[in-house]
């Protein structure tokens, strides 16, 4: 959850600073839960993910698993697997025990007494000292294995501190050294594992950040000849602001223009600097997502500014983006299936665009709890298989992001790049998504906006 003592006592500052209260969706975007109702729809979800946890377990070999978070420097897991409350203990430590014909036994060690633990884990009884406690487990229990948060090959599955895994050393001995492991699995399952409960909820942040972007691609924000790339991305920043909601990374935006040679970054074409004023003629496009609800979105659309008199997208421009929707149907509906390789799937795709004579790239990856989150990438990493290709997991959500490259006669010849992203879930006849993708670039001419026929005011 975004929040704690210092995004509270902010709040409380900025309305005695008799700041204007925050504006809310328009009246037909979705409606967002207050802070307390989403703390009770995540514990709800909370008690379905511990409900799964202890076959995680066992299929990873994981006899104890063990978080620890400390203060000031929380581990990313900590709200995925307590209740997403503050934690401010110095050293709060979560235990999960497969106790055999006990099941799974949870145990929370945290520095501050907190009542909603009470539902989800036992806590020690007055006096008792956390080496005491996680002693007794590990001799009463036997893990075979610990897992801990290290050696995984992304933050958050190697996330145990070097004082935090001191501690444990010193506190269970060296015989349990002996038996750590990476956490990094059974945290890929956890974390790739998505509810049903979750998915209405998904689907209206989706639909939220569609909303915020088409707002945002319209003559209420981009005035031509005025508006510059840092203005649209200040707006975004403050739009998230009064609607209660965070984001995972910086909103990108990229202008192409006729006559005007587009840089590259990592082989991708590169994000526009905030001083480019954005120009009648110009084919926008921006990277932006939302947090909320312990969820987050990864979302990237196009816009044309018309030149004066302009009613109508050059078609060379139409042609472009028929490319790349075409590149979504060849990885969405005919090479994705639960439990096909990720590797296989972009060969497939990739193979599809070079018959059609598209230059395309396919760099698509998971979704969920992170932005970047854990689970089968389909993209031209994983087909370099040095790693072992992973399986789609039905029930995944995916950010398919994706671009194309084509020649467009009305810039004379000038090669512009489509870019798409749009978060999907795996059913059993491949992607679906959340929401209906773009299938014609937002056209800033003189009309007010709106979507779905109401103003987002």
């Amino acid at each position: 959850m975004r929040g704690g003592c210092w995004v509270v006592l902010s709040c409380v500052l900025l309305a005695a600073c008799a700041t204007p209260a925050r504006r809310g969706p328009g009246a037909d975007a979705p409606r967002l839960l207050t802070w307390s109702e989403q703390m009770s729809v995540r514990e709800a979800w909370l008690e379905k993910r511990h409900g799964l946890l202890l076959d995680m377990m066992r299929r990873h070999g994981v006899g104890m698993w063990i978080v620890v978070n400390e203060e000031f420097h929380d581990d990313p897991l900590t709200q995925f697997v307590a209740p997403p409350r503050p934690y401010a203990g110095n050293r709060d430590i979560f235990v999960f025990v497969d106790a055999g014909p006990e099941g799974l036994k949870r145990v929370a060690l945290t520095g501050y007494a907190e009542a909603a633990l009470t539902r989800f884990f036992e806590l020690p009884a007055e006096g008792r000292t956390t080496r005491d406690v996680l002693t007794e487990l590990d001799s009463r229990y036997q893990p075979k294995t610990i897992a801990l948060g290290i050696g995984g090959r992304r933050g958050v599955t190697r996330s145990l501190t070097r004082d935090g895994y001191a501690f444990l050393v010193e506190t269970l001995g060296a015989g349990a050294e002996a038996r750590f492991v990476s956490a990094a699995p059974l945290i890929e399952e956890y974390l790739d594992t998505r509810l049903p409960e979750e998915w209405e909820h998904y689907r209206a942040l989706v639909a939220l950040t569609d909303a915020v972007v088409k707002e945002a691609f319209s003559p209420a924000v981009v005035v031509p000849g005025k508006t510059t790339v840092g203005d649209v991305r200040r707006w975004l920043y403050d739009r998230l602001w009064e609607l209660g909601v965070d984001t995972w990374f910086q909103p990108d935006l990229r202008v192409q223009r006729k006559g005007l040679v587009s840089s590259t970054s990592r082989g991708f074409l590169a994000p526009s600097t905030e001083d480019v004023v954005i120009q009648r003629g110009d084919l926008l496009h921006v990277d932006f997502g939302i947090t909320y609800l312990g969820l987050n979105t990864d979302w990237q659309k196009m816009a044309y500014v018309p030149l004066e008199g302009e009613m109508d997208v050059p078609a060379g421009l139409k042609k472009a983006l028929a490319n790349t929707n075409a590149l979504q149907d060849a990885l969405m509906l005919r090479s994705s299936r639960p439990g096909r390789s990720s590797a296989d799937v972009y060969e497939q795709t990739m193979a599809e665009m070079k018959e059609k004579g598209i230059e395309a790239m396919v760099y698509s990856h998971p979704l969920g709890n992170q932005g970047h989150a854990l689970g089968a990438h389909v993209d031209f990493r994983s087909a370099s298989r040095k790693e072992e290709p992973k399986l789609l997991r039905e029930g995944s959500y995916i950010a398919i992001e994706l671009n194309t490259a084509t020649v467009v006669p009305e810039w004379d010849g000038q090669k512009v790049f489509v870019m798409q992203e749009d978060p999907a879930y795996l059913t059993g006849e491949g992607w679906k998504f959340f929401v209906p993708r773009q299938e014609a670039f937002y056209f800033l001419g003189s009309q007010v906006f709106t979507t779905r026929g109401a103003p987002i005011h």
